[in-house]
């Protein structure tokens, strides 16, 4: 078995520079939610350095919230949205020698998008424009509908608990997190045998993410789960050097 390994970075956290060594792919924020060009700038050159493949990570405007607050937005607010982050990124990418190769919306926008064609269909549309896969949830409505328009990459989560549904827990809950990187393996396993997921998330914004993260890979080593990025796909529209 194998497993691509994502964490979203390029949001003005500590950690950036010590998760991008242990990981096969990298969600970098666009500066909505939260960061700015020269932390994104940063963590692009940085996946180059360690040949971490990259992803958009468009979110809400809404950077006292961290984009993780829910929003009323009509569905061409979200089109522009997604299409102004993703091709800032994409210039800033262009800049470091890095192709962008998918778009993981983050926290609300990704929570929203799963659950309701409203918010799904401007992302995929968004994606569709510039030749890019999406990532997020199997059995989700992104994955629905980027069916004949973009490749899709289901992803689980390693440090984020699950409801009976399939859907993430809220953060809100004191259950919502995985501490343990053992119990994080068995959830991995469960996720590539139940889900068939073909990447998993670990989060940076938490301080005890590097040493979450490097049990993970000794523990996913010790299973014979091979750490691996899921393949890019070609696409002439694809932001590439």
């Amino acid at each position: 078995m194998q497993i691509d390994l994502n964490c979203d970075l390029g949001e003005g956290c500590p950690f950036d520079a010590e998760l991008m060594p242990l990981i096969t792919s990298a969600n970098i924020a666009c500066g909505f939610h939260a960061g700015d060009p020269g932390t994104a700038y940063a963590a692009l050159e940085a996946a180059a350095r360690h040949g971490v493949q990259v992803g958009a990570h468009p979110g809400f405007p809404d950077r006292e919230h961290f984009g993780r607050r829910e929003m009323s937005r009509t569905e061409q607010q979200v089109f522009e949205d997604c299409v102004y982050q993703i091709g800032a990124l994409a210039g800033l990418a262009r800049a470091a020698g890095v192709p962008v190769n998918y778009v993981k919306p983050h926290g609300a926008l990704y929570n929203m998008a799963c659950l309701d064609d409203a918010y799904a269909r401007p992302v995929i549309a968004a994606a569709e424009l510039f030749g890019l896969a999406v990532m997020a949830l199997p059995g989700s409505r992104l994955e629905a509908l980027s069916a004949g328009r973009c490749h899709f990459v289901s992803e689980g989560f390693a440090d984020r608990r699950y409801l009976p549904d399939g859907s993430l827990v809220p953060r809100t809950r004191p259950d919502a997190f995985v501490q343990d990187p053992a119990e994080a393996v068995r959830q991995v396993e469960w996720l590539l045998r139940e889900r068939g997921v073909q990447t998993i998330c670990v989060h940076g914004d938490n301080p005890q993410a590097v040493a979450f993260v490097r049990a993970l890979r000794e523990e996913l080593g010790a299973k014979g789960i091979e750490i691996r990025a899921f393949p890019a796909l070609c696409d002439s529209r694809r932001t590439a050097n």
